[in-house]
């Protein structure tokens, strides 16, 4: 088993039918792979596409599994989670006004934190991934006012879990409100902008220097372990995929963050490694299975 109070994996529904996978299949697999700490999603447009009529029956088995398995799972709230097109808007609530809009997602959320508040292998909220980004995503909304409302109503919920809210991959500190009780760092290393792979500015020494000077606990919420090239990873060739992510970068990924001291680490690339197994190529996740023991 992969010790969940060290390393975690992002698991997105969205992203297992990108790859043409069944989500539960693929889950099963990272189960039986060892995995026993997840970041799940509860994406609005998923669970409530006509507004007040919920089915969360994909989200319910989702979490019965990692339960069933003795793991534990940080649960995202909010319109902005984790995968494109970033913000996962119902297309009902994004075709009403703005203040309409903000109460209707402020109910979503207390819909879903009341549902699974009572859940005992949830150990921690994750509150509007990378909130503040600007420059990512479609249909994109940044309203800090809300933010903080949100923030309120999860810690009037239930205020014994931790709401953990993240910073973008940069130079990001968490010095307005709200003051989440605990910060997630975005570790990227190798990107593809403006037509070329580019390494981030951003190393470890200066993850470890931002975390220094956060008072409160900090922890890597999403560790690039895939490809970012110039399509979508299901698009383009094994080559390709290798330029921006082979096994030596997963290795140097995993090794960089060890160093940050920011635990757990929850790695990014899950879907990624169960398709490639599929494909016959199963030294992406040894790498990953050596670089987490």
């Amino acid at each position: 088993m992969i010790s969940p109070d060290r390393y975690g994996v992002s698991f997105s529904v969205k992203q297992c039918r990108n790859f043409g996978l069944d989500p539960a299949e693929t889950l099963a697999w990272l189960l039986a792979q060892g995995w026993r700490r997840f970041r799940l999603m509860s994406y609005w447009n998923e669970h409530e596409k006509r507004q007040g009529i919920y089915d969360f029956g994909e989200l319910d088995r989702q979490i019965a599994a990692v339960r069933q398995a003795g793991g534990i799972v940080t649960l995202c709230l909010g319109a902005k989670q984790p995968r494109w097109p970033e913000y996962h808007w119902p297309e009902w609530a994004w075709a009403i006004d703005k203040p309409t809009r903000n109460a209707a997602l402020l109910k979503y959320i207390q819909t879903v934190a009341e549902r699974y508040k009572g859940e005992p292998c949830i150990v921690s909220w994750q509150l509007e991934n990378e909130a503040l980004l600007s420059n990512f995503g479609q249909h994109i909304e940044i309203d800090r006012k809300r933010l903080r409302a949100e923030f309120q109503l999860i810690k009037r919920l239930d205020p014994t879990r931790p709401v953990a809210m993240s910073t973008s991959n940069g130079w990001g500190m968490p010095l307005r409100r709200p003051q989440p009780d605990m910060v997630g760092f975005s570790l990227y290393f190798t990107r593809y902008e403006k037509s070329r792979y580019r390494r981030t500015a951003q190393g470890p020494l200066l993850h470890a220097l931002r975390r220094s000077y956060i008072p409160q606990p900090v922890f890597i919420h999403e560790l690039q372990c895939e490809p970012w090239g110039p399509k979508a990873i299901w698009q383009m060739s094994s080559e390709e995929q290798a330029k921006s992510m082979a096994s030596q970068q997963i290795a140097y990924n995993i090794r960089a963050a060890q160093t940050i001291g920011a635990w757990p680490i929850d790695l990014w690339g899950g879907e990624w490694w169960y398709w490639r197994s599929l494909q016959g190529n199963d030294s992406i996740w040894q790498t990953v299975l050596e670089n987490v023991q």
